[in-house]
């Protein structure tokens, strides 16, 4: 006769969803709440959970729906176990709020980001906050994917041509409330150059983040490029020259043309980037972010 002892390999639950469930905390599922899809890096606000469909309001106004699944949301940085609102007061509240469209409307028509187009708005003059990123081909694919949105929130991209300096540089912008900024950063793995100079950075007004790619062209698909994947490259050399030598492509500048000509959407783009860049927006325009 077999005994069921609590924690025992009877004393659970046996289902995989179940034991999914069972090891992650349980957050409310309160409209307006910020709420992170993990697989996509969309970063959006609560606007309904029923009949197992999240949908989330980005902050141009895009709205997105994925059917729900345990531990496919990160609330605070976390995985999370989604649970009904028990009282939905804050529901006319939450969606009464929306982006500043500046007198434009929404179209049904949508950006290389995959939000909602929005139409006849009027210029706004840009804000205080900055986004930074290392090099004119960030600065470039940045602008063929968020270009539209980031007008909208008159948020200026600027490049900085390396980050050997950073530390200098950020306290030359002099970061505070309202005067935000943000930093793309590339190769942000633990142990790297840049992981450091990233760590020195202590501000609350600063955010950095980036991406595990040596290079922001990595972060293309390569399927988008038409090539099988991006050849490795061994230390000391220089990444682009290598990748152009083992494809056949020649001149690193021309073959660039080729990858931001081959970039249509954020589909055409890998999930770390399109994660940290929305982040990114996120911070500057003063929306809550995961790390807050």
């Amino acid at each position: 006769m077999f005994h069921r002892h609590p924690g025992g390999i009877l004393g659970g639950p046996v289902d995989p969803a179940e034991r999914i469930a069972a090891s992650l905390p349980a957050v409310e599922a309160v409209v307006g709440l910020r709420i992170l899809h993990r697989s996509s890096g969309f970063v959006g606000n609560l606007v309904s959970f029923d009949d197992g469909l999240v949908i989330l309001r980005g902050i141009t106004g895009d709205e997105r729906s994925w059917k729900y699944g345990h531990g496919t949301f990160a609330v605070d940085g976390r995985a999370v176990r989604l649970i009904p609102n028990a009282s939905k007061s804050h529901e006319g509240e939450a969606a009464d709020a929306g982006p500043d469209l500046r007198g434009g409307t929404l179209s049904d028509a949508r950006t290389a980001s995959g939000s909602r187009a929005v139409q006849g708005a009027t210029a706004r003059v840009a804000r205080d906050s900055r986004i930074w990123v290392e090099g004119v081909h960030d600065a470039e694919l940045i602008e063929k994917v968020w270009g539209d949105d980031l007008r909208v929130e008159g948020v200026v991209v600027e490049r900085l041509d390396g980050i050997d300096e950073l530390s200098d540089a950020v306290a030359a912008f002099g970061p505070g409330p309202g005067r935000r900024l943000g930093i793309l950063v590339d190769h942000l793995v633990p142990g790297s150059k840049e992981s450091r100079i990233a760590a020195s950075i202590a501000d609350p007004n600063v955010l950095v983040t980036g991406t595990p790619y040596v290079d922001v062209w990595a972060a293309v698909r390569p399927k988008s490029v038409g090539i099988p994947a991006w050849p490795d490259i061994p230390m000391g050399r220089s990444w682009k020259e290598g990748v152009c030598a083992q494809l056949g492509v020649g001149d690193p500048k021309e073959f660039w043309r080729v990858v931001l000509g081959s970039v249509n959407n954020w589909g055409d783009l890998e999930q770390p980037l399109v994660e940290a860049v929305e982040r990114l927006v996120d911070f500057v325009t003063g929306s809550p972010t995961m790390d807050e």
